[in-house]
């Protein structure tokens, strides 16, 4: 577990921030993007934590909350120094256990027939914004796997956990009774 003894330190007033193998690159790397829209979906998850939510809908997201710090640690070192730098990574367990929470939770959701609007309930609202903000996370990931080499399966933990967002804000709207908003392709 690493110690942060101090917050500041002065040395990314360059406009540079070092990697997990302590190596400095520009704030504006493909790289530095990636990890920075995973910490900010990840925030996102904080704020929908703070609202009225099921309390087992509450467990997985925290759940993924931690994940996605592993995603973090997984963006912060590049693929080719990770046999001499071990840490948390996504892993294929990850991916196969948002499968089993979409399924879990739509279990109970009645089939879609129409597309739906972000909306309901202001939790399930944050759950559609959140899901925006991993599919940004998302394409920020494959951009940089088109640049250099990063683990497929933290691609596949996005793509997944975008569908999830999805599931868990109609599971939201259904927990307390509010339908989803659909699309009215006739307006």
């Amino acid at each position: 577990m690493p110690r942060i003894t101090k917050v500041y330190t002065r040395t990314g007033d360059d406009g540079t921030t070092g990697l997990g193998t302590g190596e400095r690159v520009s704030k504006e790397a493909p790289r530095i993007q990636a990890y920075g829209d995973v910490d900010e979906l990840n925030a996102y998850i904080g704020l929908i934590l703070t609202g009225t939510l099921p309390d087992e809908l509450s467990a997985v997201l925290r759940t993924i909350q931690n994940e996605l710090f592993h995603a973090g640690a997984d963006l912060c070192i590049p693929d080719a120094d990770k046999p001499k730098l071990p840490g948390p990574r996504i892993e294929p367990r990850h991916v196969a256990q948002l499968e089993s929470w979409i399924d879990r939770f739509s279990e109970s959701l009645a089939p879609l027939e129409n597309f739906i609007l972000p909306g309901g309930t202001p939790e399930a609202a944050q759950l559609h914004i959140a899901r925006t903000v991993c599919r940004r996370a998302e394409r920020t990931a494959i951009m940089l796997h088109h640049q250099e080499p990063i683990s497929s399966d933290l691609i596949h933990y996005l793509n997944r956990l975008s569908d999830a967002l999805f599931v868990f804000a109609r599971y939201q709207n259904h927990s307390v009774g509010v339908e989803d908003p659909c699309w009215d392709s006739r307006s």
